[in-house]
Protein backbone atom coordinates (compact mmCIF):
# COMPACT_ATOMS: atom_id res chain seq x y z
CA UNK A 1 0.00 0.00 0.00
CA UNK A 2 1.53 3.40 -1.07
CA UNK A 3 1.88 5.45 2.19
CA UNK A 4 0.17 9.11 1.96
CA UNK A 5 1.53 12.20 1.82
CA UNK A 6 3.35 13.51 5.25
CA UNK A 7 1.49 16.92 4.43
CA UNK A 8 -2.06 15.02 4.61
CA UNK A 9 -0.82 13.05 7.03
CA UNK A 10 -0.69 15.61 9.77
CA UNK A 11 -3.65 17.63 7.57
CA UNK A 12 -1.18 20.76 7.01
CA UNK A 13 -0.31 22.72 4.10
CA UNK A 14 3.08 22.43 2.65
CA UNK A 15 4.63 26.24 3.86
CA UNK A 16 3.53 25.39 7.60
CA UNK A 17 5.83 26.15 10.24
CA UNK A 18 8.17 24.25 12.85
CA UNK A 19 4.98 25.62 15.53
CA UNK A 20 1.89 24.24 12.82
CA UNK A 21 3.43 21.44 12.67
CA UNK A 22 3.96 20.05 16.11
CA UNK A 23 0.46 21.86 16.95
CA UNK A 24 -1.07 19.19 14.00
CA UNK A 25 1.60 16.69 15.29
CA UNK A 26 -0.08 17.02 18.76
CA UNK A 27 -3.60 16.60 17.84
CA UNK A 28 -2.94 13.37 16.23
CA UNK A 29 -1.03 12.34 19.05
CA UNK A 30 -3.99 12.41 21.16
CA UNK A 31 -6.55 11.29 19.10
CA UNK A 32 -5.09 8.21 17.79
CA UNK A 33 -3.02 7.19 21.02
CA UNK A 34 -3.07 3.51 22.20
CA UNK A 35 -4.30 4.31 25.76
CA UNK A 36 -7.00 6.43 24.26
CA UNK A 37 -7.78 3.61 21.37
CA UNK A 38 -7.01 -0.05 23.26
CA UNK A 39 -6.93 -3.08 20.87
CA UNK A 40 -8.28 -0.22 17.87
CA UNK A 41 -5.34 -1.28 15.48
CA UNK A 42 -6.58 1.39 12.83
CA UNK A 43 -6.07 4.17 15.51
CA UNK A 44 -2.20 2.32 16.22
CA UNK A 45 -1.64 2.93 12.56
CA UNK A 46 -2.76 6.37 12.10
CA UNK A 47 -0.39 6.64 15.38
CA UNK A 48 2.53 5.31 14.34
CA UNK A 49 1.81 7.47 10.77
CA UNK A 50 1.33 10.26 12.12
CA UNK A 51 4.81 9.97 14.32
CA UNK A 52 6.33 9.27 11.32
CA UNK A 53 5.55 12.51 9.38
CA UNK A 54 6.35 14.30 12.20
CA UNK A 55 9.77 12.92 12.45
CA UNK A 56 10.62 13.89 8.97
CA UNK A 57 9.16 17.36 8.64
CA UNK A 58 10.25 18.66 12.20
CA UNK A 59 13.83 18.07 11.20
CA UNK A 60 14.87 20.68 8.50
CA UNK A 61 17.44 18.84 6.53
CA UNK A 62 14.90 15.54 6.33
CA UNK A 63 12.26 18.35 5.26
CA UNK A 64 13.96 19.03 2.42
CA UNK A 65 15.00 16.13 1.11
CA UNK A 66 11.46 14.60 1.42
CA UNK A 67 9.68 17.83 -0.74
CA UNK A 68 12.80 17.26 -3.13
CA UNK A 69 12.54 13.37 -3.31
CA UNK A 70 9.17 12.74 -1.85
CA UNK A 71 8.74 9.30 0.37
CA UNK A 72 12.51 8.17 -2.27
CA UNK A 73 14.35 9.80 0.17
CA UNK A 74 13.80 7.08 2.76
CA UNK A 75 14.54 4.33 0.34
CA UNK A 76 17.50 5.82 -0.32
CA UNK A 77 18.29 5.64 4.02
CA UNK A 78 16.65 1.64 3.36
CA UNK A 79 20.03 1.61 1.00
CA UNK A 80 23.01 3.21 2.72
CA UNK A 81 21.79 6.62 1.67
CA UNK A 82 23.57 9.33 4.48
CA UNK A 83 19.21 10.67 4.76
CA UNK A 84 17.40 9.10 7.76
CA UNK A 85 14.21 7.98 7.33
CA UNK A 86 11.34 7.06 9.86
CA UNK A 87 10.69 4.31 8.05
CA UNK A 88 9.69 1.39 10.13
CA UNK A 89 9.45 3.40 13.46
CA UNK A 90 8.16 1.09 16.28
CA UNK A 91 6.31 1.86 19.31
CA UNK A 92 9.63 2.52 21.17
CA UNK A 93 11.21 4.70 18.74
CA UNK A 94 7.94 7.22 19.30
CA UNK A 95 8.04 7.55 22.44
CA UNK A 96 11.58 8.30 22.97
CA UNK A 97 12.14 10.41 20.44
CA UNK A 98 9.46 13.61 20.70
CA UNK A 99 9.58 14.68 23.91
CA UNK A 100 9.96 18.06 22.71
CA UNK A 101 5.89 17.75 21.77
CA UNK A 102 4.48 17.54 25.13
CA UNK A 103 7.51 18.11 27.33
CA UNK A 104 9.28 15.87 29.72
CA UNK A 105 11.58 12.75 28.97
CA UNK A 106 8.12 10.94 27.47
CA UNK A 107 6.03 13.08 24.37
CA UNK A 108 2.96 11.91 26.33
CA UNK A 109 4.15 12.83 30.26
CA UNK A 110 1.16 14.44 31.59
CA UNK A 111 -1.75 13.08 28.90
CA UNK A 112 -0.83 9.31 28.96
CA UNK A 113 1.65 9.08 31.47
CA UNK A 114 4.85 8.10 29.03
CA UNK A 115 2.16 6.43 26.42
CA UNK A 116 3.39 3.24 27.03
CA UNK A 117 1.29 -0.25 27.82
CA UNK A 118 1.52 -2.47 30.19
CA UNK A 119 2.86 -2.50 33.78
CA UNK A 120 6.47 -0.95 35.23
CA UNK A 121 6.57 2.29 32.59
CA UNK A 122 6.49 4.33 35.29
CA UNK A 123 9.03 2.60 37.85
CA UNK A 124 11.70 5.61 38.49
CA UNK A 125 15.60 4.94 38.70
CA UNK A 126 17.24 7.61 40.48
CA UNK A 127 20.66 8.94 39.69
CA UNK A 128 23.04 10.73 41.46
CA UNK A 129 24.11 14.17 41.17
CA UNK A 130 27.68 15.27 39.02
CA UNK A 131 30.66 16.28 40.74
CA UNK A 132 33.03 18.80 39.61
CA UNK A 133 36.84 19.12 40.77
CA UNK A 134 39.84 20.78 39.66
CA UNK A 135 42.93 19.35 38.55
CA UNK A 136 46.13 21.48 38.41
CA UNK A 137 49.04 20.14 35.85
CA UNK A 138 52.13 21.93 35.02
CA UNK A 139 53.36 22.57 31.34
CA UNK A 140 55.35 19.45 31.29
CA UNK A 141 52.38 16.76 32.12
CA UNK A 142 50.20 19.17 29.94
CA UNK A 143 52.31 18.33 26.61
CA UNK A 144 53.08 14.29 27.83
CA UNK A 145 49.90 13.66 29.46
CA UNK A 146 49.96 12.37 33.01
CA UNK A 147 47.48 9.86 35.06
CA UNK A 148 46.44 11.74 38.22
CA UNK A 149 44.87 9.90 41.21
CA UNK A 150 42.42 12.22 43.10
CA UNK A 151 40.85 11.11 46.47
CA UNK A 152 37.39 12.02 46.13
CA UNK A 153 34.63 13.04 48.99
CA UNK A 154 31.54 11.86 48.07
CA UNK A 155 27.99 9.60 48.25
CA UNK A 156 29.05 6.54 48.09
CA UNK A 157 27.31 2.95 47.74
CA UNK A 158 26.46 2.08 51.51
CA UNK A 159 28.41 -1.56 52.54
CA UNK A 160 25.81 -2.56 55.09
CA UNK A 161 23.13 -2.67 52.92
CA UNK A 162 25.57 -2.97 49.21
CA UNK A 163 22.73 0.08 47.87
CA UNK A 164 19.68 -1.39 49.09
CA UNK A 165 18.57 0.54 52.01
CA UNK A 166 16.89 -1.87 53.44
CA UNK A 167 17.66 -3.87 56.19
CA UNK A 168 17.82 -7.49 54.79
CA UNK A 169 15.90 -8.97 51.60
CA UNK A 170 12.98 -9.16 53.24
CA UNK A 171 12.36 -6.24 54.76
CA UNK A 172 11.59 -5.13 50.97
CA UNK A 173 7.48 -5.17 49.92
CA UNK A 174 5.80 -4.86 46.76
CA UNK A 175 3.93 -1.49 46.75
CA UNK A 176 0.51 -2.31 47.67
CA UNK A 177 -0.89 1.47 45.78
CA UNK A 178 0.79 0.93 42.47
CA UNK A 179 1.84 -3.25 42.44
CA UNK A 180 4.80 -2.86 41.73
CA UNK A 181 4.92 -0.52 38.50
CA UNK A 182 5.71 2.39 40.06
CA UNK A 183 2.64 4.80 38.47
CA UNK A 184 -0.55 4.79 39.00
CA UNK A 185 -3.22 5.68 36.61
CA UNK A 186 -6.22 7.51 36.56
CA UNK A 187 -9.34 7.64 33.97
CA UNK A 188 -11.11 11.53 33.73
CA UNK A 189 -13.84 12.35 31.48
CA UNK A 190 -12.66 15.07 28.84
CA UNK A 191 -14.34 16.92 26.00
CA UNK A 192 -12.56 14.38 24.36
CA UNK A 193 -13.50 11.24 25.45
CA UNK A 194 -12.02 9.46 28.50
CA UNK A 195 -8.48 10.76 29.14
CA UNK A 196 -6.06 8.43 31.23
CA UNK A 197 -3.31 9.59 32.74
CA UNK A 198 -0.25 8.27 34.47
CA UNK A 199 1.85 9.83 37.34
CA UNK A 200 4.73 8.61 39.86
CA UNK A 201 3.09 6.30 43.02
CA UNK A 202 3.14 8.63 45.53
CA UNK A 203 3.99 5.79 48.35
CA UNK A 204 7.18 4.43 46.71
CA UNK A 205 8.01 7.35 44.69
CA UNK A 206 8.40 5.45 41.59
CA UNK A 207 10.46 3.17 42.87
CA UNK A 208 7.96 -0.12 42.59
CA UNK A 209 8.26 -1.11 46.49
CA UNK A 210 8.78 0.05 49.91
CA UNK A 211 11.25 -0.85 52.71
CA UNK A 212 10.08 -2.23 55.68
CA UNK A 213 13.16 -2.29 58.22
CA UNK A 214 15.53 0.66 56.90
CA UNK A 215 19.52 -0.02 57.05
CA UNK A 216 20.58 1.17 60.41
CA UNK A 217 24.03 3.01 58.34
CA UNK A 218 22.35 5.18 55.64
CA UNK A 219 18.24 5.06 57.37
CA UNK A 220 17.06 3.91 54.00
CA UNK A 221 19.33 6.34 51.41
CA UNK A 222 21.40 3.69 50.03
CA UNK A 223 24.31 6.26 50.34
CA UNK A 224 26.91 7.03 52.79
CA UNK A 225 29.79 10.28 52.82
CA UNK A 226 32.76 8.69 52.30
CA UNK A 227 36.08 8.66 49.96
CA UNK A 228 37.05 7.21 46.89
CA UNK A 229 40.36 7.28 44.99
CA UNK A 230 39.71 7.86 41.16
CA UNK A 231 42.29 7.10 38.87
CA UNK A 232 41.82 9.92 35.91
CA UNK A 233 44.09 9.76 32.63
CA UNK A 234 44.87 13.22 31.42
CA UNK A 235 45.21 13.46 27.39
CA UNK A 236 48.22 15.06 26.15
CA UNK A 237 47.66 18.95 24.45
CA UNK A 238 44.65 19.76 27.86
CA UNK A 239 44.33 23.36 27.95
CA UNK A 240 43.56 25.91 30.74
CA UNK A 241 39.47 25.94 31.58
CA UNK A 242 39.00 22.35 29.61
CA UNK A 243 36.56 19.99 31.04
CA UNK A 244 37.23 16.35 30.90
CA UNK A 245 33.78 14.25 31.90
CA UNK A 246 33.92 10.30 33.65
CA UNK A 247 30.93 8.76 33.18
CA UNK A 248 29.17 7.05 36.75
CA UNK A 249 32.35 8.64 38.61
CA UNK A 250 30.11 10.96 40.22
CA UNK A 251 27.79 10.35 43.34
CA UNK A 252 26.62 7.43 44.15
CA UNK A 253 22.28 7.28 43.04
CA UNK A 254 20.25 6.14 46.04
CA UNK A 255 19.16 3.03 46.35
CA UNK A 256 20.50 1.36 43.59
CA UNK A 257 20.20 3.58 41.00
CA UNK A 258 22.27 4.97 38.22
CA UNK A 259 25.46 7.45 39.35
CA UNK A 260 26.30 10.89 38.11
CA UNK A 261 29.33 11.81 36.21
CA UNK A 262 32.85 13.30 37.23
CA UNK A 263 33.57 16.69 35.55
CA UNK A 264 37.32 17.64 35.58
CA UNK A 265 38.08 21.43 35.46
CA UNK A 266 41.74 21.87 34.01
CA UNK A 267 44.09 24.33 35.52
CA UNK A 268 47.40 25.40 34.01
CA UNK A 269 50.68 25.74 36.63
CA UNK A 270 52.46 29.12 35.28
CA UNK A 271 55.88 28.12 34.63
CA UNK A 272 58.98 29.31 35.81
CA UNK A 273 60.56 30.22 32.19
CA UNK A 274 58.06 29.11 29.55
CA UNK A 275 55.10 30.85 28.61
CA UNK A 276 52.24 29.03 26.61
CA UNK A 277 50.63 30.63 23.33
CA UNK A 278 47.90 27.86 22.21
CA UNK A 279 50.01 25.16 20.81
CA UNK A 280 53.20 26.87 20.34
CA UNK A 281 55.56 27.81 23.71
CA UNK A 282 57.48 30.89 24.14
CA UNK A 283 60.90 31.30 25.49
CA UNK A 284 62.36 34.98 25.82
CA UNK A 285 66.43 34.59 25.47
CA UNK A 286 68.48 37.24 26.93
CA UNK A 287 72.07 38.12 25.55
CA UNK A 288 74.47 40.73 25.78
CA UNK A 289 75.05 42.68 22.32
CA UNK A 290 78.79 41.55 22.26
CA UNK A 291 77.47 38.01 22.02
CA UNK A 292 74.56 39.42 19.82
CA UNK A 293 77.01 40.83 17.03
CA UNK A 294 79.80 37.78 17.20
CA UNK A 295 77.27 35.10 16.94
CA UNK A 296 77.42 32.14 20.19
CA UNK A 297 75.70 29.05 21.30
CA UNK A 298 73.68 29.03 24.45
CA UNK A 299 71.10 26.77 26.14
CA UNK A 300 67.66 26.97 26.54
CA UNK A 301 65.23 25.10 28.47
CA UNK A 302 62.36 23.43 26.50
CA UNK A 303 59.27 20.96 27.91
CA UNK A 304 61.58 17.85 27.12
CA UNK A 305 64.55 19.57 28.65
CA UNK A 306 67.69 21.70 27.40
CA UNK A 307 68.52 22.24 24.23
CA UNK A 308 71.72 24.38 22.89
CA UNK A 309 70.90 26.54 19.87
CA UNK A 310 73.17 28.80 17.76
CA UNK A 311 72.94 32.89 17.48
CA UNK A 312 73.87 33.77 14.23
CA UNK A 313 76.62 36.82 14.11
CA UNK A 314 74.57 39.99 13.42
CA UNK A 315 71.53 38.61 15.17
CA UNK A 316 69.17 41.57 16.13
CA UNK A 317 66.70 42.14 18.92
CA UNK A 318 63.74 41.43 18.14
CA UNK A 319 64.30 37.90 16.47
CA UNK A 320 62.31 35.06 16.81
CA UNK A 321 64.05 31.36 16.26
CA UNK A 322 61.73 28.46 16.21
CA UNK A 323 62.58 24.85 17.36
CA UNK A 324 59.90 22.77 15.71
CA UNK A 325 57.70 20.58 17.18
CA UNK A 326 59.27 21.54 20.98
CA UNK A 327 55.59 22.61 21.79
CA UNK A 328 52.26 21.28 23.38
CA UNK A 329 50.63 18.74 20.66
CA UNK A 330 46.75 19.00 20.20
CA UNK A 331 44.08 17.04 21.76
CA UNK A 332 44.08 13.39 20.46
CA UNK A 333 46.10 14.29 17.83
CA UNK A 334 49.82 13.76 16.28
CA UNK A 335 50.76 17.34 15.74
CA UNK A 336 52.63 19.21 18.01
CA UNK A 337 53.73 22.84 17.92
CA UNK A 338 57.08 24.45 18.29
CA UNK A 339 59.06 26.87 20.84
CA UNK A 340 59.42 29.81 19.83
CA UNK A 341 62.84 31.60 20.83
CA UNK A 342 62.20 35.73 21.13
CA UNK A 343 65.56 37.04 21.45
CA UNK A 344 65.87 40.36 23.40
CA UNK A 345 69.57 41.87 23.71
CA UNK A 346 70.99 42.73 27.10
CA UNK A 347 72.06 46.30 28.12
CA UNK A 348 73.77 46.50 30.98
CA UNK A 349 72.83 49.14 33.63
CA UNK A 350 76.70 49.84 35.12
CA UNK A 351 79.69 49.87 33.33
CA UNK A 352 83.37 50.39 35.10
CA UNK A 353 85.62 53.45 34.14
CA UNK A 354 87.04 51.34 31.56
CA UNK A 355 84.45 49.57 29.94
CA UNK A 356 82.39 53.49 29.35
CA UNK A 357 86.43 54.41 27.67
CA UNK A 358 86.34 51.20 25.59
CA UNK A 359 82.76 51.75 24.34
CA UNK A 360 83.03 55.27 24.25
CA UNK A 361 86.04 54.20 21.33
CA UNK A 362 83.62 52.66 19.67
CA UNK A 363 80.75 54.33 19.47
CA UNK A 364 81.60 56.02 15.84
CA UNK A 365 81.97 52.90 14.56
CA UNK A 366 80.17 52.63 11.75
CA UNK A 367 79.17 49.34 12.53
CA UNK A 368 77.17 50.42 15.60
CA UNK A 369 75.12 52.24 13.45
CA UNK A 370 72.14 51.32 12.13
CA UNK A 371 73.32 52.29 8.32
CA UNK A 372 77.18 52.39 8.51
CA UNK A 373 79.16 54.12 5.32
CA UNK A 374 81.01 52.46 2.57
CA UNK A 375 84.02 53.59 3.51
CA UNK A 376 84.17 53.76 7.69
CA UNK A 377 86.43 51.28 9.41
CA UNK A 378 84.68 48.04 10.70
CA UNK A 379 83.83 47.28 14.12
CA UNK A 380 86.20 44.47 14.27
CA UNK A 381 89.09 47.22 12.24
CA UNK A 382 88.70 49.31 15.48
CA UNK A 383 88.96 46.44 17.78
CA UNK A 384 91.79 45.47 16.45
CA UNK A 385 93.78 48.84 16.83
CA UNK A 386 92.36 49.22 20.63
CA UNK A 387 93.69 46.15 22.08
CA UNK A 388 97.00 46.87 19.86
Amino acid sequence: MAKRDYYDVLGIAKGADADEIKKAYRKMAIKYHPDKNEGDKAAEDKFKEAAEAYEVLSNPEKRQRYDQFGHAANAQSANGGGYGGAGGMNMDDIFSQFGDIFGGGSPFEGFFGGGRQGGGAGRRVARGSNLRIKVRLTLEEIANGTEKKIKVNKQIVCKTCDGTGAKDKASFQTCKTCGGSGAVRRVTNTILGQMQTTSTCPTCNGEGSTILSKCTVCHGDGVVRGEETISINIPAGVSEGMQLSMSGKGNAAPRGGMPGDLIILIEEIPHETLKRDGNNVIYDLHITFIDAALGTSVEVPTIDGKVKIKIDPGTQGGKILRLKSKGVPEVNSYHRGDQLVHINIWTPKALSREERELLEKLQNSPNFKPNPGKNEKSFFERMKEYFE
